[in-house]
């Protein structure tokens, strides 16, 4: 049976033929057998002292002329031009009948072997059969060997040709499968590349996101206390909380940077400074232990993008933050309860880009994680999971 995909008339591989998908030790062999071969030629013509006068030129003119042929027929086999490549193949057998009766014999026979072989290698099925037959009748018939001598000569010829040919495929498989290769690994270069312009993006976004909005809602505070008439004392500790939460800023930023080389704070640690800076109730479950860099990270942006939500929108209310140790994850858990009566975010819920909750969610995501962000008893809730 035919194997899936073989076709009569298809060329084999291209790239198996090109002098790039072979090793240097390979070309240099090629390079000397064919000096060899055509040193053979030249000896074998003229060495029996058979032709002198117009008689060697003539032979000369026959050897020049069917190694020019040899060679184009190389050629255009090699650019898969199946027209020209069965003329110079009749035209090669035409000249191999002209040598052998002109008593040129070795350069005769050595026409007929070498057009049986190289064209099982480099046509395609249909055309290289055909040719491989006639080349090799036509050597069969001119032979004076034993019939026995020449079926052995026809069918290691044909077994050469066919190993020749299995050999050019291995070898254009191997050199598309390694430009294959190369393709990939640029391609996963970039998409790294691309992958951590994305993190070192989505650190920045989420260090200015915290502390600018931070900042806005207290200032934004200042502006209605103003606006309202409240006492300049607390118009003024809203500005110093703006003051103190740009600081703030600055200190993450300087984490961020820190974080993007890899050096990290313990994650309880920083949970007790924020959740101290932010008035909420921390408590931890499980047997604590370090977490991998971005878990890590995600634990920390999603604590800060929550309490910041609380400070925006339910401002006064209690929040608790429980960090949970699992087996495999880990899980973050921010809870508000619901606003007193009275209370109310108004325009202070309208600053900020809206875009946390989607950068909290697509940064687990990433992980490999879950996020879960919803009213929850008349509060609000948030719950991070990721691997650990």
């Amino acid at each position: 049976m035919p194997a899936p995909g073989w076709s009569w008339t298809r060329w084999p591989s291209r790239e198996g033929l090109e002098r790039e998908a072979e090793s240097p030790a390979r070309r240099a062999l090629t390079a000397i057998g064919r000096i060899v071969l055509l040193v053979t030629l030249v000896l074998g013509t003229y060495s029996n002292g058979r032709y002198d006068g117009w008689s060697a030129v003539a032979a000369g003119g026959g050897l020049v002329a069917c190694v020019a042929q040899a060679a184009a027929f190389l050629w255009t086999s090699r650019e898969q031009r199946l027209r020209s490549t069965l003329v110079l193949s009749v035209s090669l057998i035409a000249s191999a009948w002209l040598a052998n009766w002109g008593r040129a014999y070795l350069l005769a026979d050595f026409v007929w072997s070498g057009l049986a072989v190289t064209a099982l290698v480099r046509l395609p099925p249909a055309a290289a059969l055909v040719t491989a037959v006639v080349a090799l009748v036509s050597y069969a018939v001119a032979s004076w060997a034993s019939w026995l001598s020449v079926l052995a000569t026809v069918g290691g010829l044909t077994l050469l040709g066919y190993l020749l040919r299995l050999d050019t495929e291995a070898r254009g498989t191997a050199r598309r499968l390694l430009t294959q290769e190369r393709a990939a690994r640029a391609a996963e270069a970039e998409t790294a590349a691309l992958a951590e312009r994305a993190r070192i993006a989505r650190e920045i976004h989420d260090v200015l996101a915290h502390s600018l909005s931070a900042q806005l809602v207290h200032l934004e505070a200042a502006r209605l206390m103003l606006d309202a008439g409240t006492d300049r004392e607390q118009v003024r500790e809203r500005v110093v909380a703006a003051r103190r939460m740009a600081q703030d800023g600055l200190a993450e930023t300087r984490q961020a940077l820190s974080a993007l080389r890899g050096e990290f704070t313990p994650v309880g640690e920083f949970l007790v400074e924020l959740t101290g800076r932010e008035r909420a109730v921390l408590s931890v479950t499980g047997t604590p232990r370090p977490l991998a860099a971005e878990a890590g990270l995600a634990v920390r942006r999603t604590a800060q993008e929550a309490l910041t939500n609380v400070r925006k929108h339910a401002s006064g209310t209690r929040c608790t933050v429980e960090l949970r140790y699992l087996p495999e994850e880990v899980e973050l858990e921010v809870r508000n309860t619901r606003p007193a009566r009275g209370e109310s975010a108004g325009e202070l819920a309208a600053s900020g880009s809206g875009y946390g909750l989607l950068g909290m969610r697509e940064r687990a995501e990433l992980l490999g994680g879950t996020l879960l962000a919803g009213p929850d008893e008349g509060g609000w809730r948030v719950l991070l999971r990721v691997p650990s």
